[in-house]
């Protein structure tokens, strides 16, 4: 039998993303698209500036069609004019593009994709939906929440990103937590024995991240162990330095090693003792909280958002005040091998009660098929109600 998603006549569905690459929202992007499948004919549309990357081959090796697209999509260097002309042609570009080709569900991957929500209603698309996968900023969030106004449904990975929003309660708005495959059970990549604690990071090399951070509190606690840290710059935007900061910052530099970019996270997410996602900006969630919980690996985190949903304090895991190096210093120095393990062994539970790609598709694919079903309400634009 066909799948749904290939039947003639199945619904037609757009997923529309920010990047290619194979980070938290990115892994998002591509479970997103596996459960849109079994609701209609997808799609994949991503920005054409963009290098072709992990994503594109990720997606590609599972059937789903990508096309490159002179995406709309925002990024804080287009808040000068010449970034508010390029995303004025972008627009143009991608309505042509949406009325040229007409969908029954037009899904935002992320919300720097929000200016096309009144893009799709322009062209005459009825069902706009918006993945929050990020905390908004009191600075941007009116804007944003504008541009929402043309989105029929809003889904959250965390009541923190929605709540964010400022429309959290409203109807049609929901959370649907991230989740990660269970790989607890595949051979992993041999890495060298450690007799101290090993903590791992993995991130883009982004300001905001928490690196500076994150190394200054290593150098306080006088660099207890081994610390990996995974990632690198990203392709657009601003970098950080993360081994000019080693260098700067860590006197033993012998107990930092720097992998950088790796496919697959996972055999040093398993070799770790526990995780640290040490931000000093918002998160809507922190997937890799929730890769290294498969693995019955802890997490120390800052309370960023996100993972105050996530770890249960001194049980599960640990969380202390953004940018506070003293207080991460201080747990790096009171922890040890076996009271991570047994947090690990609490992350987990909670992993296997929360977390599981099951859960996020049974509640997507419920959400979704409603709304596909649904007969959708007159068109709302920017200067009208939505159902948002």
């Amino acid at each position: 039998m066909i799948p749904h998603a290939r039947q003639p006549g199945a619904p037609r569905v757009v997923l529309i993303h920010s990047s290619d690459e194979l980070y938290g929202a990115d892994r998002i992007a591509l479970q997103v698209a596996e459960c849109l499948e079994e609701t209609g004919r997808v799609e994949v549309w991503l920005p054409r500036e963009c290098p072709k990357g992990a994503l594109t081959a990720a997606l590609n090796a599972r059937g789903v069609p990508v096309r490159r697209v002179d995406l709309p999509i925002l990024r804080r260097r287009d808040l000068g004019l010449r970034g508010g002309v390029r995303l004025l042609v972008r627009s143009l570009s991608t309505l042509r593009e949406l009325r040229s080709r007409r969908f029954d569900l037009v899904y935002l991957g992320t919300s720097a994709c929000l200016v096309v929500a009144p893009l799709a209603r322009l062209a005459g698309d009825r069902r706009v939906v918006l993945h929050v996968q990020e905390q908004w900023q009191p600075r941007e969030r009116r804007i944003l929440r504008l541009l929402a106004r043309a989105c029929s449904r809003i889904l959250a990975v965390s009541p923190e990103a929605l709540r964010s929003t400022g429309l959290a309660g409203r109807r049609r708005s929901a959370v649907v937590s991230n989740a990660t495959p269970d790989r607890s059970d595949e051979v992993r990549a041999p890495l060298a024995p450690s007799t101290r604690p090993r903590y791992v990071v993995a991130s883009r090399w982004s300001p905001g991240k928490g690196h500076a951070t994150l190394l200054a509190a290593w150098e306080l606690a006088g660099c207890p162990g081994d610390l990996v840290l995974l990632g690198g710059p990203p392709p657009l935007g601003r970098a950080v330095d993360v081994p000019g900061l080693v260098s700067q910052l860590v006197s033993h530099p012998e107990t930092v090693t720097i992998v950088g970019e790796v496919p697959d996270a996972t055999p040093y997410l398993s070799a770790a003792d526990a995780v640290v996602l040490p931000s000093d900006g918002t998160e809507g969630l922190g997937l890799v909280l929730l890769e290294a919980a498969c693995l019955s690996v802890p997490a120390i985190a800052s309370r960023c958002g996100g993972p105050e949903g996530v770890i249960e304090d001194g049980r599960s895991g640990w969380l202390f005040d953004r940018g506070d190096r003293e207080a991460l210093a201080r747990l790096f120095g009171q922890l040890d091998r076996a009271t991570l393990a047994q947090a690990g062994q609490l992350a987990r539970l909670a992993y296997e009660r929360d977390y599981t790609p099951a859960v996020m598709h049974d509640a997507l694919v419920s959400i979704l098929g409603a709304d596909l079903r649904r007969r959708p309400r007159p068109a709302t634009t920017l200067l009208g109600s939505t159902a948002a």
